[in-house]
């Protein structure tokens, strides 16, 4: 796919709750996970819905230009046509959590960066290929690092050794994508970013999510209303994540290009604001979306 496709990164910057209906456990309403690896996800059908929605592509407004019916869709009568858009899901990058020094680290492990990898050569772009072999107590951290005091590294309530220096490649790799003309966010997250082993990294997936008891308030009473409390699943917010958008056929014609498509609908110029998810009157989903422009794969 030569220049027709792109990497998106979703980075979350308020807790992030795209939700699988009711849940089993305690938590009453859970976030969307993968079946194999259980790490949290976004699906393609959100990201593409939400971006339809801020191009004003579910009104009326797809039926008077071309381009929206063409990148998103359209349907109802003889002229309908599928979107030429098309979106991966947002797999997990990296995972805000907790640590001692530093305040909070940006987590990712050796098989969450194998994967991306793949997305980032079906783009065209380059990307480090080794993958890293850490044992379960130990972190790659930056030169830079601020998540150290002397060798040792507290997440949540585990300590590791920390390998100073181990994820420079991979930390400028990500940073010139997620902040690209952003000087001083760049520093932040190249002094947080930690690459700790898949068995931590599934760790921190299943319990580093943010969780948030919620109440319903009886009108006529102003108190809670028996039996309305429940629980609610979060990304939580500085949560980053990444999938694929490419464009190879446009359906409708009418002399639009997938490049076009591309360009007018998932500009790399500037970061896209978007709401994703459900609970935005409290605040939820707020999120930048970047595209990362291609080369030749």
């Amino acid at each position: 796919m030569a220049n027709t496709t792109r990497i998106y990164w979703i980075h979350a910057l308020t807790p992030l709750h795209v939700g699988a209906g009711r849940g089993v456990g305690y938590i009453d309403l859970p976030i969307m996970r993968e079946k194999v690896t259980g790490w949290p996800l976004v699906p393609g059908s959100a990201i593409k819905g939400v971006l339809a929605d801020h191009y004003n592509a579910s009104g009326p407004e797809r039926d008077k230009k071309v381009e929206l019916a063409a990148a998103f869709g359209k349907g109802g009568d003889a002229h309908s046509n599928s979107g030429s858009l098309v979106f991966t899901d947002a797999r997990l990058v990296c995972l805000p959590v907790r640590s001692l020094y530093g305040t909070f680290a940006w987590c990712t492990s050796a098989l969450a960066l194998g994967r991306l990898t793949r997305d980032l050569e079906a783009a065209g772009l380059l990307a480090a290929k080794s993958l890293f072999g850490l044992a379960s107590d130990s972190v790659a951290l930056t030169k830079e690092s601020v998540l150290q005091n002397g060798n040792r590294v507290f997440f949540e309530d585990l300590d590791f050794t920390a390998q100073a220096g181990a994820a420079e490649e991979w930390s400028s790799l990500l940073v010139s994508w997620l902040f690209p003309t952003d000087t001083s966010w760049r520093n932040v997250f190249q002094q947080r970013f930690a690459v700790v082993s898949d068995d931590v990294f599934n760790f921190l997936c299943e319990t580093g999510t943010e969780v948030a008891a919620r109440v319903r308030i009886d009108d006529t009473k102003k108190t809670a209303t028996s039996g309305a409390l429940w629980y609610e699943e979060a990304l939580p917010a500085e949560t980053i994540l990444g999938g694929l958008v490419w464009c190879d056929r446009v359906f409708g014609g009418n002399g639009i290009t997938p490049d076009g498509l591309l360009n007018q609908f998932c500009p790399s110029e500037k970061p896209t604001p978007l709401q994703i998810g459900g609970k935005a009157t409290v605040g939820r989903g707020r999120a930048r979306c970047l595209f990362t422009e291609g080369g030749t794969s």
